[in-house]
């Protein structure tokens, strides 16, 4: 019997959960062992999962789970070293130079576990099963907004926290704006036809902002791009690759500019392709905002868990995109997972 464990998400303010209690039933009635660990944050109450017929488990039990149980979260596990024995489903962030990515597969490597990272989880197209995309593109633009409405009032962007629905969020940032009593900016944004562009894009136009939408024709000729520093925002939504140009050198921060807030909702500042190499590290909910120069200012935000910021409706919309290929998981010929699997494998194979 296929054993699906839920453990409870370890990162500060990661409240998304990528299995609703629907979804468990639904795996339930498919012949799926489902066990869900305790959890005093996680958005979903840990008793609608014990109602459906889950399991229910100590909160971070998930190192003592039986060997064949696939571990399943969202963010990243403790760094604490410790080897890793199960397959784990979660979003690894290890496959593109990042700092923390070697250390990641190493622990892998002397646990004798996989990891079968969500981003890599792809179809017989090569497209994405699941994402998070849409929530992120619209909270980042919502905190891009944010942090240019302070930083036009004299400072910089203070502490962001969940909200309610969608719905809460435009109104409370319709105030913000309104109250910088002056015209709002322009918002130029690469990867406007993709779901985080999309997201992004919808929530300018609820707020009024006019948008100008790039996409891979709009960047084939590899740069420079001056246009971007035309406008007051720029939000990437791209996921980078080797191929992928940089958007906004160095030497752009003392090039004359109306660029004052960029928006990298896909934060990857680490990452050796990393198209926006004015800044070396992510921002955080506690201080949304980065200043990379001082005159005229220019702020980054980098959040990399922005669909938490509207946790039940992204948490929902992805969980229903994954299902199918949960279920997937009795089927050991899935295509879909072996593919992750030797993605993994050659990964481990190159450090």
């Amino acid at each position: 019997m296929t054993h699906l464990w839920l453990r409870a998400e370890q990162r500060d303010n990661e409240t998304r959960v990528g299995l609703t209690p629907e979804g468990a039933a639904a795996l339930i009635d498919a012949g799926m062992r489902i066990t869900v660990e305790e959890s005093q944050t996680r958005v979903i109450p840990t008793k609608a999962y014990a109602d459906t017929g889950c399991d229910i488990a100590p909160t971070f039990s998930w190192p003592d789970a039986p060997r064949d149980a696939i571990i399943f979260g969202l963010k990243e596990l403790p760094e604490d070293g410790r080897p890793l024995a199960h397959r784990h489903i979660m979003f690894g962030h290890a496959y593109k130079g990042q700092s923390a990515g070697r250390n990641l597969l190493e622990r892998f490597r002397a646990g004798g576990g996989t990891l079968l990272d969500l981003e890599y989880l792809t179809d017989a197209q090569g497209r994405r099963v699941a994402a998070f995309g849409y929530w992120a593109g619209f909270a980042g633009a919502a905190v891009t907004l944010q942090c240019w409405a302070a930083q036009h009032q004299g400072g910089i962007a203070g502490p962001v926290t969940p909200c309610a629905d969608a719905d809460a969020l435009k109104t409370e940032l319709a105030q913000t704006l309104a109250d910088t009593g002056t015209a709002l900016p322009d918002a130029l944004i690469i990867g406007a036809l993709g779901r985080v562009g999309r997201g992004a894009s919808d929530l300018c136009a609820a707020m009024g902002v006019k948008v100008t939408g790039w996409d891979m024709a709009e960047t084939a000729n590899g740069g420079p791009f001056p246009e971007i520093l035309t406008h007051q925002l720029f939000i990437n939504c791209i996921l980078a690759g080797p191929q992928t140009p940089v958007f906004v050198p160095r030497e752009a921060l003392t090039t004359p500019r109306a660029l004052r807030v960029i928006g990298d909702i896909a934060c990857d500042p680490d990452s050796d392709f990393n198209p926006v190499p004015v800044y070396d590290r992510a921002t955080c909910w506690a201080a949304p905002a980065l200043r990379v120069h001082g005159t005229p200012p220019l702020d980054v935000m980098a959040i990399d868990n922005l669909p938490s910021m509207l946790p039940l409706e992204s948490s929902e919309d992805f969980a229903a995109q994954l299902l199918p290929t949960l279920l997937a998981l009795r089927d050991t010929q899935d295509e879909t997972w072996q593919r992750a699997e030797r993605l993994f494998h050659r990964h481990l194979d190159s450090i």
